[in-house]
Formats: structure tokens, sequence, C-alpha cells
């Protein structure tokens, strides 16, 4: 940045800066464009006020803050400070490279200006999270401090206590020399709990604060701290991450064929109830913190939602929560596409499914798919986790207290809200959504969060996924080990004949009589069977396995169930009287008309399940006597409702923050600025605007009478008003020709 005589105001600091400068810095502040100012001075006013700095602090890591802080003890808010000065009050804390370097982004963001002695704006305070001087003059020894507060006694804690609910300072005459050392205050600072600041003023220390919180102290070092925990290679991370995904998906799949099947009622006040996600997880055999994420992910995905399913359950209103139509195309997807929709949606999604299950301030638990998970934090936070394994070396691995401490280094403003708990939920959640493995960001996730093509980061994820395979082992138990992800169609045929018994890199299925009949329902014939079995185990089939499949075949089908209402026929007449005269059946009602036909008025399903709870193996049949598999495909609700989403702020163009700077200029420049456009000037370069469609800035005063600077893009020009696009609303608005005060071109011509 140029180098400025210190005494000059920030405005005439900034009038100095060249076009880049200030383009930079409304980069870095894009709240200083809403609305564009019209002078530097406004401008300066702008950058110097509470709300803008707290908003421009918000980014900044502790070196910078600590910087900040060191200025506002050397009182640079008030005059200026060579920067000699601060060099010699961070000492060694510090190299002075570092210090160098940060205050250089300091200038950048204005909030510090100045060449060899500097000044600092006056609401810098404001925008640190702790009081002016904890940071460079703390002096706290900050080992055992819980142990320490543990020992104390109900009058030094009450007296912290008040500390930590106000302000840090607090006057007393125990503070004075001479003091007996048993009152509260000089046992505090006996034991480094207080730090005295003259002999009648103490303050908290900010470390003793956090520890007061619940919180871990710190930062303390100005140097950003090693997060690093464990190492390994790329591939290695890649390969964990891999079957993590693989694990979310079959889970995901898993909740989607169970809400398809009982769809769950939604609470009057949103979300789903506590025993029906106890409910769920017990069906699914899915964990809770894991099935909270799940129902999160989907519902933000638009794979499932809140409304009336087709077909509507029989018992209850509604409305309830089950799969959309478009949970059918997801699960049809490639792998790689199933989850790139899951983890992009993860990063940006506005709510922290962790807290489903715990308990809020008000005592109320957190219900899943509720909006009071929503925080427009929550995505701040996972990206700055991901950053921040970014810049570490590949395969370099964290844990959650490790996580923590470098991610409140480089927010401190975030530290409430980034303790090792909440942190290892965000990290479990990254290890779940496959972007991290081991500990370390995955070469997709490293994709996914810097921004890179959809295409590109799904092939980086098909590259780390295993190739499907084509065959599994089959087991003299009749139980069927698959090394790896099969292909998606004989994972199909493998499902309708098996069940799974355990998940995991290498799922184990199990056959069993009521799995090989229910392939059998669908459809499929023995001889299938036998050939799916023969062709795709890599071991021996065992005897027993085509032994059950040939006596569960035998016995299958020999009932037929048909629609009378619903019709029985076996060609066994004997078989056919014990299963009308089963005391399973006697419910429905049914009636022989002929020694190998009887007939009932129950549906169909309800003879069937009815004929199978009594032992036998019926198959429904259609008209023409086939086969038919007539099991419910699912519920599914029409189309997700609109939900509470994520909506990052859309920094300005390069093109506007040009336009600004150069109304700034020619405002400043021009010696009758403050004169008003002869009107029809004023409309020939707006017409001339329409004619090139090119952007223009305009000065505009609005019926409230405030001035502001808009970039348009002008449509039309007639009766007294302009037609055109708003960038900043995103929408076609009209302005009265007769509030413009200005018009320059957006392209700084």
């Amino acid at each position: 940045m140029t180098e400025q005589t210190p005494s000059v105001p920030l405005g005439a600091w900034l009038a100095e800066l060249d076009d880049d400068q200030l383009i930079r810095l409304l980069e870095l502040r894009p709240d200083l464009t809403q609305p564009p100012p019209g002078t530097i001075a406004a401008l300066a006013a702008r950058a110097a006020a509470r709300q803008s700095v707290k908003a421009a602090t918000d980014a900044l890591d502790f070196l910078r803050l600590a910087v900040l802080d060191a200025l506002l003890v050397l009182h640079a808010d008030t005059a200026a400070v060579p920067v000699t000065k601060l060099m010699e009050l961070i000492g060694e804390k510090a190299t002075p490279d570092a210090v160098a370097a940060a205050l250089d982004d300091l200038r950048e963001r204005a909030l510090v200006w100045g060449g060899d002695a500097v000044r600092v704006v006056a609401e810098a305070a404001s925008g640190l999270p702790w009081y002016p001087g904890q940071a460079v003059v703390e002096d706290v020894d900050a080992e055992n401090i819980a142990d320490r507060l543990e020992a104390l006694d109900d009058a030094q804690l009450e007296l912290l206590n008040k500390l930590l609910e106000g302000s840090p300072m607090g006057r007393t005459r125990d503070a004075a020399p001479g003091t007996p050392p048993d009152r509260p205050v000089q046992r505090l600072l006996a034991a480094g709990l207080l730090r005295q600041v003259d002999d009648e003023t103490v303050i908290l220390p900010r470390l003793v604060g956090q520890v007061l919180r619940g919180e871990e102290p710190g930062p303390i070092s100005l140097t950003p701290p090693d997060p690093v925990v464990s190492t390994t290679t790329a591939a290695d991370v890649d390969a964990a991450a891999a079957g993590a995904v693989l694990d979310l998906l079959r889970e995901v799949e898993l909740v989607l064929e169970t809400l398809g099947a009982t769809p769950v009622p939604e609470l009057r006040s949103g979300g789903l109830g506590v025993r029906d996600v106890k409910r769920l997880a017990k069906s699914t055999g899915i964990e809770d913190f894991r099935l909270g994420l799940i129902l999160e992910v989907a519902a933000a995905a638009g794979l499932i939602a809140a409304g009336m399913p087709d077909p509507e359950p029989v018992d209850g209103d509604g409305p309830y929560w089950a799969p959309t139509v478009a949970a059918d195309r997801f699960v049809e997807s490639p792998t790689a596409v199933r989850w790139h929709l899951l983890a992009s949606t993860w990063l940006d999604l506005p709510g922290r499914p962790g807290l489903i299950g715990s308990r809020g301030p008000d005592g109320k638990p957190y219900a899943a798919l509720s909006d009071s998970l929503y925080s427009t934090a929550a995505p701040l936070d996972r990206r700055l986790l991901l950053s921040m394994l970014a810049d570490l070396p590949p395969g370099a691995g964290v844990d959650a207290a490790e996580a923590s401490k470098a991610m409140i280094w480089r927010r401190p403003r975030w530290a409430v809200r980034l303790q090792p708990e909440p942190v290892g939920g965000l990290l479990a959640e990254a290890h779940a959504m496959g972007l991290v493995g081991r500990g370390a960001i995955s070469t997709p996730g490293r994709g996914l969060l810097a921004g890179d093509s959809a295409d590109d980061v799904m092939a980086t994820m098909n590259k780390a996924l295993p190739a499907p395979i084509d065959h599994f082992l089959l087991q003299a138990d009749l139980t069927v080990i698959v090394p790896g992800p099969l292909q998606r169609e004989l994972a199909e045929q493998l499902a309708a004949v098996a069940t799974v018994e355990s998940a995991g890199a290498a799922m184990v299925y199990r056959i069993t009589e009521a799995s090989i009949r229910r392939a059998l329902d669908t459809g499929r014939t023995a001889s299938e069977l036998h050939a799916l079995f023969a062709k795709h185990s890599k071991t021996p089939v065992p005897q027993g396995l085509t032994y059950l499949i040939d006596d569960v075949a035998r016995r299958h089908g020999q009932l037929r169930v048909g629609m009378a209402a619903s019709f029985v026929r076996c060609e066994d007449a004997v078989l056919l009287a014990q299963a009308v005269s089963a005391p399973a059946a006697e419910a429905l009602e049914m009636r022989v008309l002929a020694p190998t036909v009887a007939v009932s008025q129950a549906p169909i399903n309800e003879v069937l399940a009815a004929l199978r709870s009594a032992g036998f193996a019926p198959a429904a049949e259609d008209s023409s006597g086939a086969i038919v598999d007539i099991r419910a495909r699912g519920a599914r609700v029409p189309a997700p409702p609109r939900r509470r989403t994520f909506r990052p702020t859309v920094a300005p163009t390069t093109q506007t923050l040009a336009a600004i700077v150069a109304v700034l200029r020619k405002v400043a420049a021009g010696p009758f600025s403050g004169m008003r456009l002869d009107p029809a000037v004023l409309i020939s370069q707006l017409q001339q605007a329409v004619h090139r469609d090119t952007p223009v800035v305009i000065g505009y005063v609005d019926a409230a009478g405030v001035a502001t600077q808009r970039v348009v893009a002008p449509i039309s020009v007639r009766g007294g008003q302009l037609t055109a696009f708003d960038p900043a609303s995103g929408r076609v608005r009209e302005f009265a020709i007769h509030r413009v005060t200005s018009v320059v071109s957006a392209d700084g011509d």
C-alpha cells in the first residue's frame, strides 16, 4: 500500500491509493459496496463504522487480531504510532516478517493506515473477541487453570463470575499494596487468576474467562499451531474416503427404502419425533448420529420431504416424511453422481445435524428435520475445517482437539462454536461424507472445496472408488461374502435372493428359505438362481444351497392367488383343502368353488400374507397365470416443499467494483460534482447506454432522500422512467429519471 504521513485522516489516505488498491479494499470488505459510496469521505466513514469493522475482523486470524490489539495498547486509535514501537511490544512472540505481512493485510482492509507510523480505526476494539491488551500483554499462566479454579471458595468464584458477565476490568481498593493477603482479590492475584493493572484496577485474563465459560484456553502463540497428529499417503486417504462413500450410499438407500415402506408422520412443530427417529434407527440398524446426518442431507438434497405420500398410509392424517419422486432417479444414478449430490449438499447445509437428540437452552430436544437446527454459520465452519485440512500436506491427519486449536487460531471470533466437541462432530460428518479419510482431506474433497467443476470432482471420486466386481464367495453355511462393491445389476440380483447380515467394506449376505422364496415371488425361477450362483461365485456352490433352492421351488407356487376379489388355485386338491381350513385363513372367508379353486373377498396381499403365516408358499399370478411381483414399491411425495437454504453473500464482480471506484474518482475530480446533470444530457446518456447495451453507474436519490450509487443495465427509457436490470436485487426495476443525479459508464470510460 502507498505510504503516507501518519497524521492524515483515513479519508485522505484512501484518496491517495490507486484504483487496484481501492478495488482490493472493496473485495476484502464487500459490505462497503452496499450501497456504493458516493465519495471517498463516505467510504472512509463507512470503513470506520462499528458494524463494518466487526464484519472485517470476523475473517482475521489470531496474529492479525493481536496486531490490532497491540496497536490499541499503544493508543494508535488516537495518534500515529511508529511501527518500531509495535515491533518492540510484540517482541519475540512473532517474527518481524510475519508482523509486517499482517500489517500489510490490515492496511489492505483499511483497518490500519499509514507507513512508518500507523493509525488504527477507533472501533477496532469492537472487533476483538477480548478486552484490548489481553492478547499481547497477557501474563497469566495458562497451565492448570481449571485445577486452580476448582480450589476457589464461593467468594472468589462470585467475584470472577461478576467480571465474566460484565466488563473484565474491575476497580477495587483490594488491589492496592498492603491489602491483607486473605482478601479474595489478593488470593486471586496470587493464584494467577486475576491480573493487576494498577493499584485500583484488576482485569480478568482472557484465558481464565475462557475456562470459566467452558472453553479450551487459547490461542496463546502468535504463530499458527501444527494440528497434524498422523501422516499417511494420499492414496490411503482416498481409499478410506471411498469406503466411507460406499457405506453412506448404502445407508441412504436403506433409509429411502424404509421411509418408502413406512412413511413417518411429521410433528406439528415440524421435523420427526424422538421416538420415530429411534424406531427408524432400530429398523435400519444405523446409529443415531449417522441417521440424523443422512436425514438432514437427504432432505436438503430433495430426496425426502414432508407431504401426503402416494399411496397414503392407512392410519393418521399426515403430513408424512417420505421419499420424493427424485429418490428413484437418485438410486439409479452412478455412484460418483450420487456422492457429489450428497457431499455438495452437506458442504452448504444450513443446519447442524450433530445437535439432533441433544437439548437446547430452552430444555427442549432438537428434532431431526426441524428448523431448530438451522444455522447460517454451519457452512462457514465446515469450509473452515476443510480449508485448514487443505493447507496441510497431502495425507496429514488431525484429530478433534488439534483441529479445534488450529481453527480457533484462524478465526478467534468464532471460538465459541469451534470447541473440540462440535469440531469433532464436523470431522465425523466429513469422514462420513467421504470428504475426509483418516483425519486428512481426500482428493475429491479438496476439489469440491476448491470449486472445481462437478465433472472433474466426480472423475476424481471415480478414480478413488474401487472398481465394481462381478463375483462373490459362497460359503458352506449359506453366507455370501462380497469382497468389494458389486456391479449394480449383480447387486440387485443378490439382494433379491439374500439378506444383508453384515455391512462394510466386505459385505456378508445370508441365504435362507425365506430369502429364496422372496426371489421366487418376484418371478425368478430355480434354474435362474442356480445359474446366478454358478456363474458369479468364485467358490464351489454348496450342495446344501442347491437342495434348498430346489426344495423351496418345488413347494413354491403350488398355491396360486389371483383376483376375484382374489382367488386361490392349486393343482393339488388336498393342499388347497389344507389351506382353506388353516386357522390363519379363517378371517379370509375362503370358499371352495372346485377341488382346485377357492375364492375370497379379501385383497390379494392379505390372502398371501395369511397363507404364508400358515406355513404355505403361495405365489401371486396375473390373468395369464404368470407369477407376478406385487410387492409395494414404496410411498412417494410429489415434490419437496421449499426448505430454508443457505445463500452465501454474492461478492460484487470486478467490473462492478471498478465502476464504483471510477465514480469515486470522477466525483472527487469534478469541479461541479455537486451539480445535477441537465435532464436532456442525462436522458441522452441513458439512451446511448440502452443502444450500446452497456452497464452504467447512476447516482440516485430515493423517495426517502437517501443518495446511492447503483450499477444497472439499462433496458429502455420512456415516460420519465428508466427501466433497467439491477444486479444488486437480481431483478428488473424502474427508476424515476428526475431522481437520477449522475450517469457514469460502468466500464470506467
